[in-house]
């Protein structure tokens, strides 16, 4: 299964996404910081990335952007309670695969997590 990395800057989101997807087989590791995120990936390889567009100290997009310079391999998924069509082109132009709305809805995740890891 697979390796995710999801990163949201409120705990409870992230560990929700954490046993959604842990009951499917896959590891989850939880952050809420951008840097510890970024620092465990560079050492820990990722299959997968979840990331939310509004953080502390960067936005979700400047994760990703860093990310990818990184680990271009990584998939990623944005998670956003505040869609615009602006931010959504702009993930998916640097490379995220995906795009889910809050309130996690747990068979959305399922089913685009499923999806972006057979790409």
């Amino acid at each position: 299964m697979a390796h995710i990395v999801a990163l949201d800057d409120v705990a409870d989101a992230g560990e929700l996404i954490r046993r959604i997807l842990e009951r499917k087989g896959h590891t989850v590791t939880a952050f809420t910081e951008e840097e510890e995120a970024l620092a465990f990936m560079a050492s820990h390889p990722t299959d997968l990335a979840i990331l939310d567009i509004k953080l502390k100290k960067m936005t979700g997009v400047e994760v990703l952007e860093e990310l990818k310079k990184r680990s271009p391999r990584t998939k990623a998924i944005m998670l956003t309670g505040y869609p615009t069509l602006e931010t959504a082109r702009q993930a998916l132009k640097l490379g995220a695969s995906e795009y889910c709305v809050k309130p996690i809805d747990k068979d959305e995740l399922e089913s685009k997590v499923a999806s972006v890891l057979q790409e």
